[in-house]
């Protein structure tokens, strides 16, 4: 019977040493700031090869030099290394909050002005799930100015989330209120898809944007959504990045962040006010 030694990496289509997995990393974190654990090395791997395979080059050393040289090919570079996990509603209690808590506020100080922030929104579900809350909350949005940035890193999923078209099948568990009013079933060739409706898509300005570069915003913003982006930061960029979120939140304004984070022992300038929600402090 033949014996397997587990210690063995399986046969790759290109040599992936240490030392080609820590130049990547580097890569990664000067420009994003993210963080990758050794044990995403195979991850690393699968989803580069895909690059050299498409350019047609040998090597992952010859893939390094390209990168180098053609500016073009760091942005999917970025979007091939970047993780997209969302889903409408995702942590439906945050969108409670927003309409039962934030919007009462707003309106109580004699305001119709909301400035929203969905950092990290991948394919668009998040701000598109803001903008419904907040249609069905008890304002009217013709009479009040709302808008919604919704930015990520991907330009990839950005170009998915700005023309708002998914599978049906992406909103089967959306209260039927929701479909009907929110969503046009496609006909023809996008038969089995559905595409949000104008009046949501008008809320919101879809851009690219690096979390460790300059920020184009000035603030002040009532709600930033940060949600599972920390997550893939070490704790010095996540202070960084926390503290930059709070100079532009206006005094008393609203971070919404994933499970695994929180600006616990990292920042004072946030307290905790429910489940994964936090307010500004100073």
């Amino acid at each position: 019977m033949a014996v397997i030694d587990m210690d063995v990496p399986p046969e790759r289509e290109f040599v992936f040493t240490d030392k080609d997995f820590e130049t990547i990393r580097s890569q990664l974190y000067k420009h994003a700031g993210i963080s990758l654990s050794d044990y995403k090395k195979d991850m690393v791997y699968n989803r580069l090869v895909r690059r050299i395979r498409v350019l047609s080059l040998d090597s992952f050393s010859a893939y390094f030099s390209y990168l180098a040289s053609n500016v073009g090919e760091f942005s999917l570079f970025i979007n091939a290394l970047t993780t997209n996990l969302t889903a409408f509603f995702r942590e439906s209690h945050h969108f409670e909050f927003l309409k039962e808590v934030v919007i009462p506020d707003v309106a109580a100080s004699g305001s119709q002005r909301v400035r929203i922030w969905s950092a990290g929104c991948s394919m668009g579900e998040e701000p598109y799930s803001l903008a419904m809350a907040l249609g069905t909350s008890d304002i009217d949005l013709r009479e009040w100015d709302i808008k919604i940035l919704a930015t990520d890193i991907d330009s990839d999923v950005l170009k998915i989330a700005q023309a708002g078209m998914y599978g049906a099948d992406r909103i089967d568990a959306m209260p039927q209120v929701f479909q009907t009013r929110f969503f046009r079933k496609g006909r023809g060739q996008y038969s089995g898809m559905v595409k949000i409706v104008d009046e949501l898509r008008a809320m919101i300005t879809f851009k690219e944007l690096n979390l460790m570069h300059s920020w184009p915003m000035k603030g002040p913003l009532d709600v930033i959504f940060c949600r599972n982006v920390m997550i893939y930061f070490d704790k010095k960029t996540q202070k960084l990045l926390l503290n930059r979120l709070a100079d532009l939140l206006k005094p008393g304004g609203f971070l919404f962040v994933g499970h695994s984070e929180s600006p616990f022992r990292l920042t004072d300038r946030f307290k905790l006010i429910g489940n994964t929600i936090y307010q500004k402090v100073y």
